[in-house]
């Protein structure tokens, strides 16, 4: 590779800090999910192909749940041989037992007991991994290059994966495959930069691509009777191609830039005659216009002076005549006012007349109104009172033949219900004398009726005479 050059390239320092950066991003993650350190005075795990078990299953010494460290969050409860495995169900498992040659479980998502004697698993991120790559090439013209890109795959087939790749290490089981693919990517990209010019790679970086596509799907995924290590190879990108020599970078834009600058510089001159060429007319017809412009004032201020006087004398005229139209339009307003007044008057008068005859012919005709209902009164006061009178007289008629229907004996039952009433409106006499007459004693109750029917006897006997009846007595005596 050349010697560096005096000097240094920013734009490669700036592409090699963005990548950085997002390095730093990707493993921010793992570096999260990383078991904390031991404090002071703690005591390690003991070392040996059991402390990563060890680890994992908390100590043995809780029987609660716990949380394996490392990227992936493995909760493992219960206590002694009887524990259960809980795995997320976006992370490969394995699941081994002592004295079998084919694991218990395997697959996605898998949880399952776990007995610490005699089993073993181990848990993988089964998420994209994205692998960033910068390789440092050297072109066709034993130029220096720097070639970004990065590779994302996925675990495909686990049970050919976790045969053919290491995931132990426990912090982070994907770093060492991650490795491997970056190392082979490298290779391929450089291989493939060796062949190509530095014009080449900087324009078309699709060549690059697509070998590298092909070697990585190669050996992750395997060809024609190869099943590969399991992986998948999801997409690789190229981000970035920079010239690694600042002097190279600078010579070759120069020509690019010497060309750019010349179209500018000419671009400027004629820029600069076009305007000059412009400002002179500009010029010719800034004054051609102050001309016209003077000449078109004059005649614009003689123009204004003759309609000036044209416009006084009419509006002189005219406000001699406008004053002699309202002198006129005055007299005969005030001839139509008193026109109008006297015509309102004689109407006036008309109404007045009319009004009051009006008024005369309602009068009389209240009064005749009034007397036909005066008339219209007496006369039904009158048939009122002849009606009242025959119904009378119907009455009168009709209690004198109740009365004159009434037989002896009902007028006596009648006599002696109403005698007690009779007797008690009678005065008190303030002696009492005692007549006897034919030898009936009147005190006694028997004499009374005896009495009484001599009277009543007697007033048959008139009632007869006076009706030629004898045996019949005249009504309303």
């Amino acid at each position: 590779m050349n010697a560096p050059d005096q000097g240094s390239n920013t734009y490669l320092e700036k592409v090699v800090a963005q990548q950085a950066e997002l390095e730093g991003d990707l493993r921010a993650r793992r570096s999260s999910s990383a078991p904390a350190p031991f404090a002071p005075g703690a005591v390690p795990p003991p070392p040996g192909p059991l402390a990563k078990r060890d680890r994992a299953l908390g100590g043995g010494a809780s029987a609660g749940e716990r949380s394996a460290p490392g990227p992936v969050d493995v909760r493992i409860s219960g206590f002694w041989r009887w524990k259960n495995v809980l795995v997320p169900p976006n992370a490969f498992v394995v699941h081994t037992r002592r004295g079998r040659s084919e694991p218990l479980h395997i697959g996605l998502g898998v949880s399952f007991r776990f007995n610490p004697s005699t089993d073993s698993f181990l848990v993988v991120p089964g998420a994209t991994q994205t692998i960033l790559i910068n390789a440092y090439c050297i072109c066709r013209e034993l130029q220096g290059v720097l070639v970004q890109g990065y590779v994302q795959w996925i675990i495909q087939d686990f049970g050919t994966a976790y045969r053919k790749l290491d995931f132990g290490d426990a912090d982070d089981p994907m770093r060492l495959v991650n490795l491997q693919l970056r190392e082979q990517a490298e290779a391929a990209i450089k291989d493939k930069v060796a062949t190509m010019g530095v014009r080449d790679v900087l324009s078309d970086k699709q060549p690059i691509i697509e070998e590298l596509t092909a070697r990585l799907r190669g050996v992750a995924e395997g060809q024609e009777g190869d099943e590969g290590l399991g992986l998948r190879i999801v997409t690789v990108q190229i981000k970035e191609a920079v010239v690694s020599s600042s002097r190279l970078w600078e010579n070759l834009q120069k020509p690019y830039r010497a060309e750019q600058g010349q179209i500018a510089r000419l671009a400027e001159l004629e820029a600069e005659e076009a305007v000059a060429q412009r400002e002179m007319a500009a010029a010719r017809i800034k004054e051609t216009q102050r001309l016209e412009h003077e000449r078109e004032l004059a005649e614009l201020r003689a123009r204004n002076e003759s309609r000036l006087f044209d416009t006084e004398a009419a509006e002189k005229l005219r406000r001699t005549k406008r004053e002699h139209d309202d002198t006129r339009e005055v007299a005969e307003l005030q001839t139509e006012t008193t026109r109008h007044a006297l015509l309102m008057e004689r109407e006036r008068h008309a109404e007045e007349a009319e009004t009051g005859r009006l008024r005369i012919e309602r009068d009389h005709e209240l009064a005749r109104l009034r007397a036909e209902g005066e008339a219209a009164v007496a006369e039904l006061r009158a048939r009122s009172r002849h009606e009242q009178e025959l119904l009378d007289l119907e009455r009168e008629g009709a209690r004198a033949a109740l009365e004159n229907e009434r037989t002896p004996a009902a007028l006596q039952a009648r006599l002696i219900t109403e005698l007690p009433h009779i007797m008690a409106r009678l005065p008190k006499p303030d002696e009492l004398r005692t007549i006897t007459v034919n030898g009936v004693d009147q005190t006694s109750v028997a004499g009374l009726v005896t009495q009484l029917a001599a009277v009543v006897g007697a007033l048959r006997a008139a009632a007869g005479d006076a009706t030629g009846d004898p045996g019949r007595p005249r009504a309303g005596t």
